[in-house]
């Protein structure tokens, strides 16, 4: 038989067994004893035992270059150590004893590994009654998984050893149990809090304040407790570590243990037990994502603002920004005011959105910047919001508290800007991803406050030209055009209402869209009569109650019943994209070709236009085939919680996201604004070692 055949065949028996709780070795019958093909394991004894004492034996693993064992939890895939014993009478062997572990992630997973030699200690107890001058054999049964960053493989063997036992211990027996056990993190004296709430373990652990920490990390023995991929934060209380790590279940949990790694050497490990976890403290760092300085975080927020008011997402209120500021020229005091409301309205609305998105993640919830932009009703309300707006602009009627051209009318400025803030969510533009994907690590106010910076900078535009006499002296002063112009920007934001009918039927279908035309259809309507009532200048108001009501009912009992669950289904390609998935993603990277991975959204304006410059290109996908790329699209204009959870894992809060992984290579995060030649161009430097078409 094959040895590949039989690694086939042990793999099943082991997973058969384990669920059926077959005893190991029962689980591979008529295999050879020993399989040891991608490196060695040996039982090793420290020194002579005595009579009710104990003694320590080693497991040493030595893999292969390039290859690793794994932790007794080995994370999101992998095998952990399994043990069978066959002891002399009355000898029992103590809990394991392993080592600091690494992180290893490979397409999104976590797993906990041992890289190189590294050696588990047990100790073995020894009963009163064993003989002096006697040797006792011991022998133990194992299994392992051996695995590279693409290949995993069963191993198993029986591993003996011969126990001497003496009347006293003479000499220091095997000098390499030394650096074994200095590998082996101490345990702390006191047990540690932790309390379950809101989707996170909230993990207390008693650390001299003292005690140095370079990028701390837990590594949490219980299975299934925690997601392992998604980044821990890590706040300082005094000589508490308190440690926040999302959940995966475990709701009915009595105790968590684990090792807390301090450094690449450093760890001790811990018992929790339920109880309270100490409140505030000083931001250490994350896990996995090392966090920038907060003032750089501040800066990158500001411009990534600044720079979404020349982003495609924030075209179609171009047309309100632009008769405001022709508005700013009439009076300093009136520039200056609507300058400051039109920044709060920018600002409150981002800290706002911002404040939500955190709450919900907090209470489990896989969401992201622009997640509202997810549900069709929130969708069907902005298109409504946008109708009300382009026929504003066409002169059909006035609404005093929202007018975009009354003068001296600061309300106007704090709704303008309410909406435009609104609007830009879709879009994470240079410089915004990192600090939006930090706001995610952050504590509340930390991350709330970057949400007001990335407000700040997309109303400074305007605020500096509110508070700067220079800047406003430079514009048209307001006349007759205002009125011609008012009416030519209705058409973008007449464009955006047909953009949004076009993303409700996305979202929600067809019989959805038409739903909605219905209840559109009844507000222009309603909107037209008041315009008529307001020209003839009577009571125009009720009227519109009176029209729209039965509309707007109509739209609360026909929407929900005529919505998809599915929608209409992701855009077709010229690429030809494979949908993502995390395993979709490591057998492609496993194929050893590139890769090339995008995260869209049809409600994401920067998305779409990178894909008619740069992806839906003839010379993109030429150059596509020629280098063998594999191309993999992940469509978020839904909630996905698998899509969300991947985009934090790589620090970005939003789409677009755009990942090009080269053979044996990780991730290489491309710009979020692409040229039209920068997929061709990339392909092309991998076409030397690629073969085409393979």
């Amino acid at each position: 038989m094959r040895a590949s055949t039989i690694r086939i065949l042990v793999a099943l028996f082991l997973l058969l067994g384990a669920s059926l709780g077959v005893p190991l070795r029962a689980q591979v019958p008529e295999l050879p004893e020993n399989n040891m093909d991608r490196g060695t394991a040996a039982l090793v004894v420290e020194h002579d035992a005595v009579p009710g004492g104990t003694v320590e034996l080693a497991l040493r693993f030595q893999p292969l270059k390039g290859w690793h064992g794994y932790w007794s939890n080995p994370g999101d895939a992998g095998q952990g150590l399994r043990l069978e014993w066959k002891l002399p009478h009355g000898w029992s062997a103590g809990d394991l004893q392993f080592p600091i572990p690494h992180k290893l992630l490979i397409s999104g997973l976590m797993n906990h590994v041992f890289e190189g030699e590294h050696a588990v200690l047990v100790p073995l107890s020894v009963p009163a009654d064993a003989v002096p001058g006697q040797t006792y054999p011991i022998e133990v049964y194992g299994e392992w998984l051996t695995c590279s960053d693409t290949l995993c493989v069963p191993q198993w063997a029986v591993l003996r050893a011969n126990v001497q036992v003496s009347a006293k211990i003479e000499g220091n027996g095997d000098q390499r149990f030394g650096l074994w056990r200095a590998a082996i993190p101490p345990l702390l004296d006191s047990k540690g809090h932790f309390a379950l709430g809101a989707n996170r373990l909230h993990l207390a652990i008693p650390l001299p304040a003292t005690m140095d920490i370079d990028h701390p990390h837990v590594f949490i023995a219980n299975d299934r407790l925690v997601d392992y991929a998604t980044p821990q934060t890590f706040r300082r209380t005094g000589d508490w570590l308190v440690a926040q790590i999302p959940l995966k279940g475990g709701a009915d949990v009595q105790q968590v243990e684990g090792i807390l790694a301090l450094g690449p050497n450093s760890g001790v490990r811990f018992f929790a037990m339920p109880g309270d976890v100490p409140k505030g403290g000083d931001l250490v760092t994350s896990g996995e994502i090392p966090l920038p300085p907060m003032w750089l975080l501040l800066v990158g927020a500001l411009a990534g603002g600044l720079l979404l008011n020349v982003m495609p997402c924030v075209f179609p209120i171009l047309s309100l920004k632009a008769i405001s500021l022709a508005r700013a020229g009439e009076s300093q005091a009136q520039a200056r005011h609507e300058g400051l409301a039109y920044t709060a309205g920018v600002v409150l609305a981002c800290v706002a959105l911002g404040a939500l998105m955190l709450t919900l993640r907090a209470a489990g919830e896989q969401v992201g910047w622009a997640f509202q932009l997810q549900e069709p009703g929130v969708v069907v309300g902005l298109l409504l919001l946008a109708v009300a707006i382009t026929v504003n602009l066409m002169g059909v009627f006035e609404l005093p508290s929202l007018s975009f051209t009354r003068q001296g009318e600061p309300a106007s400025a704090f709704a303008t800007g309410l909406l435009a803030a609104f609007v830009a969510t879709p879009c994470t533009g240079p410089f915004m991803a990192a600090a939006l994907g930090a706001a995610l690590l952050l504590p509340p106010m930390l991350a709330l406050l970057l949400f007001a910076a990335l407000g700040l900078g997309l109303a400074l535009p305007f605020l500096l030209i509110g508070l700067i006499p220079a800047l406003r002296a430079r514009l048209p002063k307001p006349g007759a055009w205002m009125v011609r112009f008012r009416r030519i920007m209705a058409i973008p934001m007449a464009l955006t209402a047909l953009a949004l009918i076009w993303l409700v039927a996305r979202l929600g279908g067809k019989p959805f869209a038409l739903m909605a035309l219905v209840v559109v259809a009844g507000l222009a309507v309603a909107l037209g009569v008041v315009g008529r009532l307001q020209a003839k200048g009577k009571m125009a108001w009720p009227a519109f109650g009176l029209i729209a009501a039965p509309f707007l009912i109509f739209g609360v009992f026909a929407l929900p019943s005529a919505y998809a669950v599915q929608g209409s289904g992701p855009a077709e390609s010229i690429l030809s994209p494979q949908p993502f998935s995390e395993s979709a993603l490591a057998e492609a990277r496993a194929s050893g070709r590139p890769v090339f991975l995008w995260f869209t959204a049809d409600w994401c304006v920067t998305c779409k236009v990178n894909e008619k410059v740069a992806i839906e290109r003839e010379a993109t996908r030429a150059a596509f085939e020629q280098a063998g790329v594999i191309a993999m699209a992940g469509d978020w204009t839904r909630r996905d919680p698998a899509i969300t959870q991947f985009l934090a894992q790589h620090g970005a809060a939003g789409v677009p996201l755009y990942l090009w992984y080269e053979p044996d290579s990780e991730a290489d995060q491309l710009p979020q604004v692409l040229t039209s030649n920068m997929l061709a161009e990339r392909a092309g430097r991998d076409r030397s070692s690629i073969a085409p078409n393979r």
